[in-house]
């Protein structure tokens, strides 16, 4: 097996000092260099193809010994130095001081096909940023991530990608609700990959220390081999970084917005540098659609992540990066320019990701009202996002009435669908089928246009439930089945119409299809 390494980050930026594993502050450094945990019998799961394909892999190096060993932490590549990050953050708007990480570690950097690739295990051990945690993943929460990330990437949502997921071969204690019940559950390693896994709280905690020098370091490095376009650092450099990492970050919020994706736990030691999604716990689908809404039991009181504030949220974790790199610049006028201008774009974008998702290639001033309307009408009774959207590309402006039959599918309880709904809905209709006929474009050319932005199969709860069950019991085909469906999430697949249902009722309370904790 043949890597192209090319380690920049243990090579350009300070290391601790301290070689010791125990769990620690880390000052004036950005990573401490660790070791993955042995595992007892580790077995492979499932491996990505077009993930070993980009890395410069074949198929007989995924089926290798050597794969296994090195991809589950039993084995070292020649000549790498595995470490782990460190980094603070806010985390449900309080800060939290140092975290980092705490049950990933990076194992090496890999070059090909003129891209560069981080790779990290996740689960693989303790790392001084542990804190009273044993470093370790379980199934449950590997086999989401592993699937998650890379149906995503497929739906075209910005995001870390993965590589492969394995047994450890080790039972892992863990509390699954918090409530006092623990159990020790499978063990399991997947291996994440990413041209970065810097967060905002790796600069944050930089700049809570007062670390301006290690800071500077640090936000150079990555200008240089992320953001080098802009050129050499200085403040106007800087200025141009942090809006560029605003833009992407908007851009991936309004692409979660689109698909119905609510991360759960949007810390802001979760969020990407490169405005990738990243760290996958309790994340969900919108089944109903509802704005209020979150996948996280850890926030069921406050709801600080639910669906409809994750723009704003995006944009209060902007303000501690600001914050963070204002030391760099030394005068606060332009990035609270750039701050400001976040509604402005985020509104903009936002209506325009929902015309696309109505079919609608021109704009029209109406447009903004027509969308409020329907988001008020859909939130009448409990109706399945990805199902009305995906089946509205049926709908015919010639043939208003139509409309609520072609949607149907997509109500979870037809009879709450009262006479008076049934009016508003069909009001909405009319409105929409007048809007339409505003449109150069054939219903063909809508239709193509829809499907192409609103996914037919999302990875639901429910599914993800499902194939961990069947993992529990030593059945991995669930997995194989849904990866390959998730990677074409826009087709029609008629092969697989069975994963095109709303939740069943069995999974509406079910722990792991209604909502998660951050257990794993």
């Amino acid at each position: 097996m043949q890597l192209n390494i090319e380690d920049r980050f243990t090579k350009e930026l300070p290391a601790d000092s301290v070689l010791d594993n125990s769990r620690r502050q880390v000052k004036e450094a950005c990573f401490s260099y660790v070791s993955p945990k042995k595992t007892k019998t580790p077995e492979m799961l499932h491996v990505s193809p077009e993930m070993f394909s980009a890395l410069g892999l074949s198929e007989e190096d995924a089926k290798s010994k050597e794969f296994l060993n090195v991809f589950t932490g039993n084995s070292q590549l020649p000549n790498t130095t595995p470490y782990a990050m460190c980094y603070g953050g806010h985390q449900f708007g309080n800060w939290a001081g140092q975290l980092g990480d705490g049950r990933a570690i990076n194992l090496a950097e890999v070059k090909h096909d003129n891209k560069h690739w981080t790779l990290q295990l996740k689960g693989a051990g303790e790392t001084p940023y542990s804190r009273t945690a044993d470093g370790l993943a379980v199934l449950r929460s590997s086999v989401r991530e592993y699937l998650c990330s890379e149906a995503m990437y497929h739906l075209g949502v910005p995001t870390t990608r993965a590589l492969s997921i394995a047994l450890s071969g080790d039972e892992v204690l863990r509390d699954m609700l918090y409530d006092g019940n623990a159990a020790y559950e499978k063990g399991a390693i997947v291996c994440r990959v990413s041209e970065s896994f810097l967060r905002f709280g790796n600069y944050q905690l930089l700049a809570a220390r007062q670390d301006e020098e290690t800071l500077k370091t640090l936000v150079d490095y990555t200008i240089k081999h992320h953001f080098s376009h802009l050129g050499k650092p200085s403040k106007e450099t800087y200025l141009q970084f942090f809006e560029t990492v605003l833009n992407n970050t908007l851009e991936m919020i309004i692409h979660w917005q689109r698909v119905g994706f609510v991360h759960g736990v949007m810390n802001t030691d979760n969020m990407s540098i490169l405005g990738q999604t990243i760290d996958y716990g309790p994340y969900g689908w919108l089944e109903g659609y509802d704005h209020n809404w979150t996948p996280n039991t850890t926030d069921s009181q406050f709801k600080r992540y639910r669906y409809g504030a994750q723009l704003e949220i995006g944009l209060w974790n902007l303000f501690q990066l600001a914050n963070a790199i204002y030391p760099l610049i030394g005068e606060t006028e332009g990035l609270e320019g750039l701050l400001h201008s976040y509604h402005e774009k985020a509104e903009r974008q936002n209506l325009s990701m929902m015309r696309s998702k109505l079919g609608l290639f021109s704009e029209e001033k109406s447009d903004a009202i027509l969308i409020v309307n329907l988001e008020e009408t859909l939130q009448l009774t409990e109706t399945d996002m990805t199902i009305f959207f995906r089946n509205l590309s049926d709908f015919s402006s010639e043939k208003p009435s139509e409309g609520l039959r072609i949607v149907k599918d997509a109500f979870y309880v037809l009879t709450e669908v009262s006479d008076s709904i049934k009016q508003q809905w069909n009001s909405w209709f009319m409105q929409y089928a007048e809007r339409l006929q505003k449109e150069d474009a054939t219903s063909e050319e809508r239709k193509e246009n829809m499907n192409h932005v609103n996914p037919k199969y999302v990875f639901r709860n429910y599914m993800a439930q499902l194939a961990i069950d069947d993992a529990d019991k030593g059945d991995y085909k669930l997995i194989d089945e849904l990866f390959q469906l998730l990677r074409k999430p826009y087709n029609e697949q008629p092969e697989n119409e069975k994963w095109f249902v709303k939740r069943p009722d069995w999974a509406r309370h079910k722990a792991g299809c209604s909502m998660l904790s951050c257990s794993s």
